[in-house]
């Protein structure tokens, strides 16, 4: 024998419950009272013990359901669902500001580092800005028979 649940859709389902909530009610109405009495003090009986359905409340994040910020802290419990996403982006900011400034100090220093170099180098700094020392330093030194050559001609 296949369930119910088997053989009906879930329209059938629906209507096959309406019509035994119909029927039951009907039988209820020519029950004696002492029998409606017992059934009444049973599902009293019943609702008492049963477990609490656990609900779950959909709460939001940023803005209440009105869209006003924040709100009052009147309990803790909101006071540390506001920490929850606070803190971190709290952390977030200082992060960002620390490495900026880690990223500030090492660029002085690396220009603090040529400069040093510039200063103590046999070379004058005043050379650097010549575009003839630039050549130079692109190029390489002339080769020797370039050299001879250059020297030995006349110059007009």
């Amino acid at each position: 024998m296949k369930h119910l649940d088997e053989t009906m859709s879930p329209m059938q389902a629906d209507e096959f419950g309406r019509a035994s909530a119909a029927l039951l009610s009907q039988g209820a109405q020519n029950l004696p009272v002492s029998i409606k009495d017992r059934l009444y003090e049973a599902r009293h009986k019943a609702l008492a013990v049963r477990k609490l359905e656990k609900v779950r409340v959909n709460r939001a994040v940023l803005a209440n359901v009105s869209g006003n910020w924040g709100g009052s802290f009147k309990s803790s419990s909101n006071l540390w669902d506001t920490l929850g996403w606070v803190a971190p982006l709290v952390v977030l900011v200082f992060g960002l500001i620390g490495i900026a400034q880690w990223q500030s100090e090492s660029r002085i220093n690396d220009i603090a580092e040529v400069d040093a170099a510039l200063l103590t180098d046999d070379v004058p700094p005043d050379a650097y800005a010549d575009s003839g020392f630039m050549a130079f330093l692109k190029n390489g030194p002339l080769s020797d028979s370039e050299d001879s050559t250059h020297e030995l001609s006349p110059s007009k």
